[in-house]
């Protein structure tokens, strides 16, 4: 079973001949990188620690964010939104973002 984007399709566990896995595992993984560079940023990336790249048997490239705690996934919602509402109104989403989470210097 699939949906319309493929998906819930099954992941690749058995390769197939012909099949560009690699390239849509690296779309993947750069998609995952730069999701994992974002959410340190905002001080999120305790609260997806299964953020990984993978494929399905179709070689589409898919991010798992696996099982996360509901408040990481509303503030997540909440980030997604403003930003959104940020870029309609022309305003600077850095601007609006919350505060980064400081670390001393070593």
């Amino acid at each position: 079973m699939t949906d319309r984007r493929g998906v819930i399709a099954r992941r690749a566990e058995d390769l197939d001949p012909g099949v560009p896995y690699v390239r849509g595992w690296n779309l993947a993984r750069r998609g995952a990188g730069t999701l994992a560079d974002q959410l340190v940023l905002l001080g999120l990336d305790s609260d997806f620690p299964g953020l990984a790249a993978d494929v399905n048997i179709f070689g589409d490239g898919l991010v798992e964010l696996s099982t996360v705690r509901p408040e990481a996934a509303e503030r997540l919602a909440k980030l997604i939104t403003a930003g959104l509402e940020a870029e309609l109104h022309g305003t600077n989403a850095e601007a609006s973002a919350p505060a980064q989470r400081q670390t001393p210097a070593a």
